[in-house]
């Protein structure tokens, strides 16, 4: 977490950025397509990027199901990327490559295209959310609704600098629904039903993703929440979704953690969450995941190696 705000410091610091979208095309690995700035009248404009499959531009009559991605600029390694603007950026890019193997970049388009070719998946839209910087980053992500003022001054306010009066996931979900899907719907060939709609993030991302599929269940069928951080929030957060938790039998979801670094933290929060989804008929392994990886700590490098486990579960072919 504290990499992803360094990150998103010096994006700020030392990126320019241009009024005009750009799109960047792959033979091999499909279209990209980045917003720079994608305006909203719920929270503060930023990037949004739009991946589409290889073969979308031939097979017209083809529609495909979308998944909305968090932490969007760590999504694709792509020249609109702010770790390829600048020298000092690429340094960093390149330092992290060199400590962590993968460094920042998730390759979700690499991996989403390996697994289409090998048949493991639905070819799928990917709808790349950039996050804001530093505190505006976990302000968007931290659940809203069950943090009251006793949670947020007797927990809140002593693990995080988060204040509850600061805390804007619903309006950010109100941009992913109500401005986003959208947009993506409109001018993109989905398939805009519920069964067809997905989020996926990591950490705070895993939060705002579990929120999202319990706020809006007409609207997500399937969450796959990453190495998702508990801890903040205390119990509130999990003991919250045992009366406001979607369906069994219409949703998919997908858990996770690793054992190391901040996810050594994850099993108490966890394990409540996995008795709540048994308590509502979630099945384990059919609607329902819930994994750790041993030794895996709480970094790209981690969520890379893995990424393909939640993508196969959610968008199963045979679906």
């Amino acid at each position: 977490m504290l990499r992803l705000c360094i990150a998103g410091i010096l994006f700020i610091l030392i990126c320019g950025c241009s009024n005009e979208d750009e799109v960047v095309k792959s033979t091999n690995i499909g279209s990209f397509h980045h917003i720079e700035s994608f305006s909203s009248d719920y929270v503060e404009s930023r990037p949004v990027d739009i991946w589409l499959p290889h073969g979308y531009e031939k097979n017209t009559d083809q529609h495909y199901p979308v998944m909305y991605l968090h932490d969007g600029q760590f999504m694709f390694d792509q020249p609109t990327s702010p770790f390829n603007k600048g020298v000092l950026m690429k340094f960093y890019k390149l330092y992290a490559k060199l400590r962590y193997g993968t460094g920042f970049f998730w390759d979700i388009d690499k991996i989403v295209s390996q697994l289409i070719e090998n048949g493991k998946i639905q070819p799928v839209i990917l709808a790349s959310v950039w996050n804001l910087p530093d505190t505006k980053r976990r302000t968007e992500y931290m659940p809203q609704k069950m943090i009251t003022e006793e949670i947020a001054s007797s927990f809140l306010h002593k693990e995080s600098d988060i204040r509850r009066d600061e805390i804007t996931s619903d309006k950010y979900l109100s941009f992913l629904v109500k401005e986003l899907k959208p947009y993506v719907d409109q001018n993109y060939r989905t398939k805009p039903d519920q069964k067809n709609t997905f989020i996926m993030g990591s950490s705070m991302g895993g939060m705002i993703s579990a929120y999202a599929i319990s706020e809006y269940p007409e609207i997500f069928g399937g969450a796959a929440c990453l190495s998702t951080h508990w801890p903040l929030g205390g119990n509130s957060v999990t003991s919250w979704y045992e009366n406001h938790w979607p369906s069994a039998g219409d949703h998919k979801i997908y858990f996770d953690r690793g054992t190391v670094g901040y996810d050594s933290t994850y099993e108490p929060g966890q394990a409540h969450m996995d008795s709540i989804m048994e308590k509502n008929g979630f099945m384990r392994d059919d609607d329902w995941k819930s994994l750790v990886f041993e030794g895996e700590d709480h970094l790209a490098s981690s969520w890379r190696k893995r990424l393909h486990i939640p993508l196969e579960f959610l968008l199963n072919p045979d679906n």
